[in-house]
């Protein structure tokens, strides 16, 4: 039996926010169900067309489509928080002074704003 994936609406909140690890510059946006959940994430680096850019897509995809598909969201912290590579260090946050991966960032910072 196929998984049932809980789409967002065709129109949606969405919160965005500016983030730098290390001298590099993204933003992350992330799509809300009515109910002021994460449904999906996207990632847009300063350094367009790089190989960090692609991997980021496709990170946000998997990200995005695994939570629609039914794994909650504190599964999914679990399973990308801690990942190890660059870039890593210094953040402009102070909730996450150090992130050891733009993708470990990503996912404290879900955990952080959106984790009860």
């Amino acid at each position: 039996m196929p998984a049932l994936r809980a789409s967002l609406p065709t129109t949606r909140e969405s919160v965005t926010h500016k983030f730098n690890i290390a001298n590099h510059e993204g933003y992350l946006t992330i799509g809300l169900y009515p109910d002021g959940s994460p449904g999906e994430i996207f990632i847009k680096m300063a350094k367009e067309g790089s190989t960090m850019c692609g991997m980021c897509q496709a990170f946000c995809r998997a990200f995005s489509l695994s939570i629609q598909l039914g794994l909650t969201l504190p599964e999914a912290i679990a399973r990308f928080r801690g990942m190890r590579f660059e870039p890593m260090g210094p953040t402009a946050n102070p909730d996450i002074p150090q992130a050891s991966s733009i993708v470990d960032y990503v996912a404290r910072y879900l955990e952080l704003n959106f984790v009860r």
